[in-house]
């Protein structure tokens, strides 16, 4: 079944996959293709998501008790804001449209490869350069500003190695500003034969509506950073009032990137949901035709809401008014995704392999963080809970619990694609199941604890909130339990686990008519594509369950 009409059956290639095209260290480094270049990403955010949350784990270690028995303040202060750094502009930024993005994108359409090989090559290069950058100011003593590097403090005041993790972050900036003009010229111009636009997976819509946040948005923050650098480095009046600067102006540049950069983050996982909700529940997506404008309508009106960040920061009033009536609006096109997979689930045969577990995971947490975000965007409610833990349990509701959940979801949908390789199913399932509760346990007690008033970033709190801190501590080592088994599951299926073959879930789409793994060049002939995605099943008939399909699947090559 292949769900996106082709001319014919596209034969299997007879070249080795671009696994085996070459096996030096130059074969890699120097590689253009851009499913190698997916794996450099993968082992990159790898790296750093472990870092991120070795951080954090040390954080959460030392708020298990009201007093500061493990970490100084400063300690305390360099480790969360390490770990914000980190996690959002090295791992979540660049995971699902530097992994996922750059091996499926192409394949998706038709292609053989990105419109610019090289410059996908040296995005890579940017994301390691920026690293190394950030990496240096935690070795050589830390940073201390939180990860938004607000200002006054970060140019005034701070001791730390403010400018070293900034060009960190500016420098990453380029890399996405890369991956967004590559994603959006393959996408114009390279798409197979009959892929008209309302032929593309969702997949593709939302690769694409992420690369015009990032070619937009991005410089934005680039500029602001330079502006940073500039004040603290060469002692320039932009932000420092005394002079005549204004540091409001910094939190609106910020901001400005900063809240598109969320659906950034949040886009690619929604496309990611539903490419995975569909195959298992055996449905054509529901609405197919909204779900393209909602994600469009997102990456426009999410322009538009960056004051929500501001309400307490002196801003106008009657802006207020105006970016809390856009925040409400913002959440209409989540709400039509969130409808449509609900809709897709109804009377499908669904299959509860561990990608759409991980896949339900996300329906239920991002539903709870874009509730709780309704919360925030509400002006008086805002006030009271900014600057506490309300503000992080939402913003992990989202970020991590719907990203990473997808990326996920996405991680165990296509690994037979990626490897050629199938994984424990039982395994990844539990995995799955432990994920969900223990982010719950984690976060979830921190809504409370933040509306009772706790703030954010405090390393010696009140005595009675230290049982909602106890509570949050314990999940998350039940959460990092949870991510540390997909490694070790996955690194077991790449010696030992059965032979994938091209389609081991009976899914659509033109990924799923090559080999497992992908030859170099993608495809032995180009496909005509002849009609629309998701086709899983003729109308009027009932959908077919995968079944056995993909443990049974090794054993039919």
């Amino acid at each position: 079944m292949t769900g996106i009409a082709i001319s014919g059956e596209l034969p299997l290639p007879s070249e080795p996959s671009y696994l085996g095209a070459g096996h030096t260290v130059s074969s890699w480094f120097a590689t253009t293709d851009h499913k190698r270049i997916a794996i450099l990403y993968a082992a990159t955010i790898t790296f750093f998501f472990f870092l991120g949350g070795i951080a954090i784990s040390l954080v959460r270690i030392e708020l298990f008790t009201p007093a500061g028995d493990l970490l100084s303040d400063d300690t305390y202060n360099k480790l969360f804001t390490f770990h914000g750094v980190i996690m959002v502009w090295f791992f979540m930024v660049p995971s699902i449209p530097g992994t996922f993005g750059n091996f499926l994108l192409p394949l998706m359409i038709g292609a053989r490869d990105v419109a610019f090989p090289r410059l996908n090559l040296f995005s890579w290069y940017l994301i390691l350069a920026g690293g190394a950058f950030t990496l240096y100011a935690l070795i050589a003593g830390g940073v201390d500003t939180g990860w938004t590097f607000y200002t006054p403090f970060s140019t005034m005041f701070s001791n730390t190695h403010v400018i070293a993790a900034a060009l960190g972050v500016f420098i990453a900036g380029f890399s996405s500003i890369a991956t967004g003009v590559n994603f959006i010229v393959t996408t114009h111009m390279l798409r197979a034969p009959g892929m008209t636009w309302f032929r593309l997976p969702l997949f593709v819509w939302a690769m694409y509506a992420t690369s015009l946040v990032m070619v937009l948005a991005t410089p934005v923050l680039a500029i602001t950073l330079l502006l940073l650098i500039a004040e603290r480095w060469l002692n320039l009046p932009i932000f420092n009032p005394d002079f005549g600067g204004d540091p409001l102006l910094f939190q609106h540049l910020f901001w400005f990137y900063s809240h598109p950069a969320v659906y950034i983050m949040v886009l690619p996982a929604m496309g990611v949901i539903s490419e995975v909700i569909t195959c298992f529940a055996r449905r054509h997506i529901f609405g197919y035709d909204f779900m393209v404008y909602a994600m469009v309508g997102i990456a426009v009106i999410g322009f538009f809401v960056w004051g929500h960040h501001m309400f307490v920061s002196g801003q106008s009033p009657y802006a207020s008014i105006v970016f809390s009536f856009l925040s409400f609006v913002v959440a209409v096109p989540s709400a039509v995704k969130v409808f449509n997979w609900t809709a897709t689930l109804y009377r499908g045969q669904i299959g509860f392999e561990a990608p759409m577990l991980y896949a339900l995971g996300f329906l239920g947490l991002f539903t709870i963080g874009g509730l709780t975000g309704l919360f925030l965007a509400s002006i008086p409610i805002d006030v009271h809970v900014t600057d506490t833990y309300f503000v992080v349990a939402h913003f992990h509701y989202i970020m991590v619990g719907g990203t990473v959940s997808a990326f996920f979801a996405g991680l165990h949908y296509w690994w037979p694609k990626i490897t050629g390789r199938l994984y424990p199913d039982v395994w990844a399932r539990f995995a799955a199941i432990l994920m969900f509760f223990g982010f719950n346990f984690t976060f979830f007690p921190q809504f409370i604890v933040g509306y009772l008033g706790m703030p954010r970033r405090y390393h010696v709190y009140p005595p009675e909130f230290q049982i909602y801190n106890v509570l949050s501590s314990a999940g998350a080592f039940v959460l990092a339990a949870a991510y540390l088994l997909p490694p070790l599951y996955l690194g077991w299926s790449l010696i030992w686990g059965g032979r994938a073959g091209r389609n081991p879930w009976n899914a659509t789409g033109l990924e799923w008519n090559t080999s497992s793994p992908p030859p170099r060049d993608n495809f032995p002939v180009t496909p005509h594509v002849e009609g629309a995605p998701y086709q899983y099943h003729p109308e009027g008939f009932a959908p077919e369950h995968i079944g056995e399909n993909y443990r049974t699947q090794g054993e039919q090559l």
